[in-house]
């Protein structure tokens, strides 16, 4: 198939591109930055807020895969731009190019669309889709790890250190890259009828249990430390003055992270003839744990 790929670059995107190329598809991705050549790979200069490059991207393509979003953002205006408008402007190019499927990935936290700006913009780009005429997929994946991602690095840090700096006590579903990035491909490839799916790893999980397999993918007992969330947000606004835009923990990420329950709907789950996850917890997080330290990062 050719199938067109936003978010290329960031770490879902990759793990998916991998896949795709490896399944022998042709992959048209987006990218505001040159990349190296690569087999079956054609990279389209471009960004979701310039329409005259994304009738190119899509042109032709049996499937579009719309991973690019945004994760953080100094306000409401920032995510707006990067997750509802970017989406209302691939949707609109998908819909001119008659492209029959459509699978985009939004988020867990666009089911709390009141708790930050973050699942407010998720929860608006999931309702551009859903008003589309594309025979659309819509995946909320939870908190997603793996082999490639920077955002858990400092939670990993910390592990080493034998302690854990956890949100109040709550429940949370996860999800291995490369168990997202199956489902994503096989959405694509197979399609079906129009459907909003919450995939995870099959099991739920305290703040606590989450920590301490990080511990034992670091090899270490960690403490958990719950933190309040009045602290969580004096955490934030710590991190946003120290590392300014790179800043991980930041007030909207705090308001969403303080919430009691991020597990998905073990009836919103994909049907398993189409879907299973493979990778358990100890095992991805060890697999994660491995690349942080081959990659120097911890």
């Amino acid at each position: 198939m050719l199938i067109a790929l936003t978010g290329a670059t960031g770490f879902v995107g990759r793990r998916t591109l991998d896949l795709l190329v490896k399944r022998g598809h042709s992959v048209r991705a987006l990218t505001r930055r040159a990349q190296p050549a690569r087999t079956g790979v054609t990279w389209i200069d471009g960004a979701l807020d310039q329409a005259d490059r994304l009738d190119p991207l899509v042109a032709g393509a049996q499937a579009i895969l719309h991973v690019a979003g945004i994760v953080n953002a100094p306000d409401r205006a920032g995510f707006a731009f990067g997750n509802v408008d970017g989406t209302r402007a691939i949707v609109d190019a998908a819909t001119r190019a008659g492209v029959a499927r459509f699978v985009h990935v939004s988020s867990l936290a666009a089911r709390e669309p009141g708790l930050s700006d973050y699942g407010w913009s998720k929860a608006e780009a999931e309702r551009v889709v859903e008003a589309s005429s594309l025979a659309w997929t819509i995946v909320r994946p939870p908190a997603v790890y793996g082999p490639g991602d920077l955002d858990m690095r400092d939670v990993f840090r910390i592990a080493k250190l034998g302690l854990a700096l956890l949100p109040p006590p709550g429940r949370m579903s996860a999800i291995a890259v490369d168990d997202l990035a199956r489902l994503l491909v096989t959405l694509a490839e197979r399609g079906g009828p129009r459907a909003s799916y919450e995939a995870d790893d099959g099991r739920t999980y305290t703040h606590v249990e989450f920590a301490q397999a990080i511990g034992r993918a670091v090899g270490r007992r960690v403490l958990p430390l719950p933190l309040p969330a009045a602290l969580l947000r004096v955490g934030a606004r710590i991190d946003r003055r120290l590392r300014g835009d790179g800043a991980k923990l930041t007030p909207d990420r705090a308001a969403y992270l303080a919430h009691p329950d991020w597990t998905a709907d073990p009836a919103k789950r994909p049907p398993p003839e189409l879907w299973m996850p493979r990778i358990v917890l100890d095992r991805g997080l060890a697999d994660t744990a491995r690349w942080y330290r081959d990659s120097g990062l911890i």
